[in-house]
């Protein structure tokens, strides 16, 4: 981006990560795309839904057990006093165990202002839903949102939400959910909020590890790293959380494969203005912002190009592989394998970048891609793009949704299952996973 101001953004970003968390210095609500469109006159009066009212109570025999990764949890005799001076200003008073630790200490950053830097931007821990009716008055067709589906229900979480919250702690039925979306790595996953038979609700730390959001949990303030859902430091450093099934969708592909899905509502209670984007100019800049992050990018693609990093396996034997947008964006049906495990890449849409604009809606487009479970009923399916945003599998002549869906054919009505991936910058996957392969 060949911006003056460009050498202010490390400044910028970080007071608009302030702000976002001081609903009175962002005034009233700016008005939304469709509002501007004329399109808010649509009458739907279903009362938003509430997870919180529901009479299932939560399952505890869900979620993973503590320590379940291989990941080496090594003893740090100094403590907090490992970390940099300005970590230990920000955390000094967390009754995290700072003995119990998967990383290098000095690799974690602040990127809030504060003594206590927890929550500094604030999570939704009440989120309220509508229908795609109510939703499609304020959200424009080609707004980003992660689409997560848990148990058969799907839900749309506007990313001009979670830009300014980066976690939801929901629940869908008698299943716990956190929601997570790191504007710095364009990463959004879902995870179950289970460990040994608790439901921990998360935090946005304040802290950052190679620019990614470290979440910390409100039953023990261990430290966890959003990019790969691992507890990173204190009891449960060396735990990895189960994933649930999550995309980063359009508004309108959403509605158009799951109309009766909900949509998170503006309604949070943080008198928030939706819809302009904090992080202005970030995603055509040359890189990361180098205070939040340690190192050199990997100079294979460049720093801020969006890749797909679809992961197979357990914690214990995990695969990763990363594919640029540009391919999938060529190719438009990708059929392969990722340790042994069949998946599909799929392109479409015309979905905008949440990252870069003033307003989340009018960013360029920068497409979809998702990473899906080819196989049906025991046999795996080979897909072709069609001219018209579909896909075709050889084996039967279903035509599929790019979101999985067999919209006609013998198949019709089937919903294929997401692959864990994540829509990230390069520079983010290839620090977080560096044994992985780019397969370009």
């Amino acid at each position: 981006m060949a911006r003056s101001h460009l050498r202010w953004l490390p400044l910028l970003l970080a007071v608009s990560l302030v702000a976002s968390a001081c609903s009175a210095l962002l005034g009233p609500d700016v008005p939304t795309a469709a509002e501007e469109a004329g399109t808010a006159d649509i009458n739907d009066e279903t009362p938003l839904f509430n997870p919180r009212d529901s009479d299932v109570p939560l399952s505890l025999a869900g979620g993973v057990e503590a320590g379940n990764t291989d990941d080496i949890v090594v003893s740090n005799g100094d403590g907090i006093g490992a970390t940099d001076g300005s970590v230990q200003r920000a955390a000094g008073t967390w009754p995290t165990d700072w003995s119990r630790i998967t990383i290098d200490p000095q690799s974690l950053a602040v990127g809030l202002g504060g003594s206590d830097t927890r929550d500094g931007i604030p999570p939704i821990d009440r989120p309220l839903f509508e229908t795609v009716t109510q939703a499609s008055q304020w959200l424009a067709a080609d707004e980003p949102g992660a689409l997560v589906q848990v148990n058969g229900e799907a839900r749309f979480y506007p990313l001009s939400i979670l830009t300014r919250h980066e976690i939801v702690n929901d629940r869908f039925g008698e299943v716990p959910i956190a929601v997570t979306f790191c504007p710095l790595c364009n990463t959004a996953l879902a995870f179950d909020r289970r460990v040994d038979g608790e439901v921990l609700r998360f935090g946005v730390s304040g802290l950052l590890r190679n620019s990614d959001l470290v979440m910390w949990d409100d039953r023990t303030n261990s430290l966890w790293q959003q990019i790969n859902g691992r507890g990173i430091v204190g009891e449960y450093a060396g735990t990895q959380l189960e994933f649930a099934s999550t995309a980063i969708v359009s508004f309108e592909q959403f509605a158009a494969d799951f109309p009766d899905g909900r949509s998170l509502s503006r309604e949070t209670g943080f008198g928030i203005g939706y819809g302009a984007n904090p992080y202005e100019g970030y995603s055509s800049s040359n890189g990361p912002i180098g205070a939040f992050f340690n190192g050199e990018p990997d100079p294979r693609l460049a720093a801020l190009e969006r890749v797909i990093g679809v992961s197979t396996g357990d914690a214990g034997n995990q695969t990763d592989a990363a594919y640029a947008f540009a391919r999938i964006q060529t190719e438009r049906a990708i059929n392969d394998e990722v340790g042994g495990i069949p998946v599909v890449l799929l392109w479409g849409g015309e979905t905008t970048d949440a990252l870069d604009a003033s307003r989340v809606a009018i960013g360029d487009p920068v497409g979809t891609a998702v990473a899906l479970d080819p196989v049906v009923d025991g046999e795996r399916l080979t897909f072709t793009a069609n001219a018209g945003g579909t896909f075709t599998d050889a084996e039967t002549g279903t035509q599929w949704s790019v979101l999985g869906r067999a919209l006609d054919g013998p198949l019709a009505g089937e919903q294929l299952a997401t692959i864990t991936h994540r829509n990230e910058f390069w520079f983010a996957w290839a620090a977080f996973f560096p044994d992985g392969e780019l397969r370009q």
